[in-house]
């Protein structure tokens, strides 16, 4: 896929309600400070559409980006160790299971992981649950610039073992820094865009 025009159309907040969209969407979610900001910039060549931080949590609402007005990218908020209070971890989850278990044009889920550790129970937890709704995730190895070439293949495996994805799930390293797996990333969206077009 190739992006000609990208644009935040929507945020919803933790009292908003979903739009109703007619194009489909590709989501992704991952732990707090993964990198989901950074790797959706660097989808759509821009450096600074979706706000990214050092500090985790910077991403508090589903943010709707349209694609070529023919598909849309969905960033969710992060989950794990964002400093905010438990009330507002648990409202940030719901809004995200409703948007899960009620978008009619959700296709693909894209799971963040971070590539130099092994996932933690959330994110076994997210795989599980994302699995047990009818997704099967892709995989994205972020910062893959931060671990040895030799070490991509073993971590690569350490991950698909680690949250028990079914065989031949794929697992995508990909660091914001080099563009490393973005060519790949997008080839799915495009494969994906079409199979559903069908």
């Amino acid at each position: 896929m190739k992006i000609k025009e990208a644009k935040l159309e929507t945020v919803c907040g933790i009292t908003s309600k979903l739009p109703d969209n007619d194009k489909m969407e590709f989501a992704f979610i991952g732990r707090s400070n993964v990198g989901k900001s950074s790797l959706i910039n660097s989808l759509l060549n821009r450096k600074s559409l979706a706000r990214t931080s050092s500090k985790p949590g910077k991403t508090q609402t589903v943010n709707y980006y349209r694609i070529n007005n023919e598909v849309y990218f969905v960033d969710l908020p992060g989950y794990g160790y964002a400093k905010v209070s438990k009330e507002l971890k648990e409202k940030w989850r719901k809004m995200t299971w409703k948007y899960f278990t009620t978008s009619e044009m959700l296709r693909v889920v894209f799971l963040l992981v971070d590539i130099r550790h092994d996932p933690s129970e959330l994110d076994v937890d997210m795989y599980k649950k994302l699995y047990g709704i009818g997704f099967s995730p892709i995989i994205i190895a972020t910062k893959s610039d931060k671990v040895k070439k030799s070490q991509t293949a073993e971590q690569i495996s350490r991950i698909n073992k680690i949250l028990g994805a079914e065989e031949g799930t794929p697992v995508i390293p990909f660091s914001a820094a080099t563009g490393e797996g973005k060519e790949e990333i997008l080839e799915y969206i495009s494969e994906y865009t079409e199979m559903f077009k069908g």
